[in-house]
């Protein structure tokens, strides 16, 4: 199998196809552009020409780069032309169907040792490469939108795979600037796979009327650092775009609870609610800009605190919190038991408010709890009981956004916002590494890369301690008797030894 690539094709000029081909040839790599439609490769060549000048324009690239790109492009009138190439990666349409006859047509035309790559996203590489004479040079290039600065790609092995062609597309990915991702190939691969525990799990807690859309998304960009909120990254990406993937792989892992979708999504989609492009999903915008950003919810004013009693599972957590109520200047009660005035705040994992309160014996009406996962100086979630007396809860609220740090309030929820999330996304990235998918270093790397995760899943694991979340998931799995919230192998063996979440398992050979 060839190492070195020289001469590719890219078949299929859309927004991919098109990015793909402009980091080919800007690697050095001669590429010709071939589309099924009428005048659509010399359009996809005419937008890179443009695209090339606008770098060269914004002092990305020089002028002699530009030239030196555009002149390894080439416009193929038809598939014969393509006899020459090393490597041809199709970007047409997502129907098995159609792509299995591109892959025989190619056959017909291509070397025996031209690697075929497909840039499916949902297809199996397998069902692509069943109807081909040489399904073993068939692979998938999986790359992200946009295509030059999503630093990724997915390398996905067939069953039928030559592993050789994967190391020669990896080898390929390096050369034009991205890291090549290897794995097996699975319904959503790594990248898609690994992210639907931030989009489901939203849905979920949606549904339950945890928190009001906006809520969901601040706790999660301010307490966990995410980049977009996942109610904010649906409108971005569409939900005509978005729901028929997450049903897609829920289908394809013969319905497991993990990946359930919600009918939530299925109800704004009948709407035509989509997102940003029609301009209302679970936000509204004009022009492609929100009407009116949510914002943080209004801090109460209060004349006067009652005194603040402590309790926590977590004797750092105890410590901290009460640090922090006496930089805010309340009166902290170190009794065993709360006085009969107190507001009670609790610290717990994994429980909503309502157990929390029976398992510390605290009045519920003066209950509230503060999730000590995130990091208290960024963000601070309460969470009432539903017998919370809504005094208590503003001078809770007013307390702790004493000093400007932003306070989110939730409805009772088994493991508020954070938690439930991290543990659902870190416990999904091991069964990923589990069923070995992929390897940790890669799913670290393309879920950071690919979907913009502060950390790789099972680093960030690590920083909050595998025992800890295991802990939340199961006493979730343990309240709502949804196994979806069950703690995987991978989590639960390493969080009882105490090994790091990126211990890999050791060969048997």
């Amino acid at each position: 199998m060839t190492a070195t690539i020289e001469r590719m094709a890219v078949v299929g000029t859309g927004i991919m196809g098109t990015g793909i081909a402009q980091i080919a040839a800007q690697a050095g790599i001669q590429v010709k552009l071939y589309d099924a439609r009428e005048g659509g490769a010399q359009v996809a060549y005419d937008n890179l020409q443009a695209t090339l000048d606008k770098l060269v324009g914004k002092g990305k690239i020089c002028a002699e780069e530009a030239k030196s790109a555009l002149a390894r492009l080439y416009v193929a009138d038809s598939l014969d032309e393509l006899a020459d190439v090393q490597v041809v990666v199709e970007a047409i349409i997502e129907r098995l169907d159609i792509k299995q006859s591109l892959i025989k047509q190619l056959e017909e035309v291509v070397p025996e040792d031209c690697i075929l790559a497909t840039n499916t996203s949902s297809l199996s590489v397998t069902s692509i490469a069943s109807q081909a004479k040489h399904p073993e040079r068939v692979a998938g290039f999986h790359f992200f939108n946009p295509v030059p600065l999503m630093k990724v790609v997915e390398v996905i092995d067939g069953l039928a795979t030559d592993p050789a062609v994967g190391d020669t597309l990896q080898v390929l990915a390096a050369r034009m600037g991205h890291r090549g991702i290897r794995a097996k190939d699975t319904p959503g691969f790594i990248i898609n796979h690994a992210g639907r525990a931030y989009s489901t799990e939203a849905l979920q807690m949606l549904k339950e009327c945890v928190a009001a859309p906006a809520d969901i998304d601040r706790i999660l960009r301010e307490g966990l650092g995410f980049r977009m909120g996942p109610l904010e990254l649906f409108d971005l990406t569409a939900l005509d775009v978005s729901h028929p993937v997450i049903e897609s792989i829920y289908n394809q892992f013969y319905q497991d609870p993990r990946y359930r979708p919600s009918h939530l999504s299925q109800q704004m989609l009948d709407a035509g609610y989509v997102g940003r492009k029609v301009g209302r999903g679970f936000y509204r915008y004009e022009d492609g800009r929100m009407i009116n950003p949510p914002q943080p919810q209004p801090v109460p004013v209060v004349d006067s605190f009652p005194p603040v009693w402590v309790g926590a599972e977590d004797e750092g957590d105890r410590a901290a919190l009460i640090a922090l109520l006496q930089e805010l200047g309340a009166e902290v009660e170190q009794a065993k038991k709360p006085s009969d005035s107190a507001l009670c705040l609790l610290a717990p994992y994994g429980v909503d408010a309502t157990t929390a309160a029976v398992q510390f014996g605290t009045d519920a009406t003066r209950t509230l709890c503060i999730d000590m996962l995130i990091d208290v100086k960024r963000h601070r979630t309460l969470m009432q009981t539903p017998a919370t007396l809504p005094e208590m809860r503003m001078a809770a609220h007013a307390l702790l956004a004493r000093d400007g740090v932003g306070v989110t309030l939730i409805n009772d929820s088994v493991g508020f916002v954070a938690q439930r999330m991290l543990g659902m996304i870190v416990n999904l990235a091991g069964d990923i590494v589990q069923q070995q998918i992929t390897s940790i270093d890669d799913l670290n790397e393309g879920v950071s890369r690919g979907l913009g995760y502060p950390h790789g899943p099972l680093q960030w694991g690590d920083l909050v301690g595998g025992e800890r979340l295991m802990k939340i998931l199961s006493r979730i799995e343990g309240i709502t008797g949804d196994p979806r919230y069950r703690p995987g192998p991978w989590l639960r063996r390493r969080a009882m030894l105490g090994l790091s979440l990126c211990h890999p398992e050791h060969a048997l050979n």
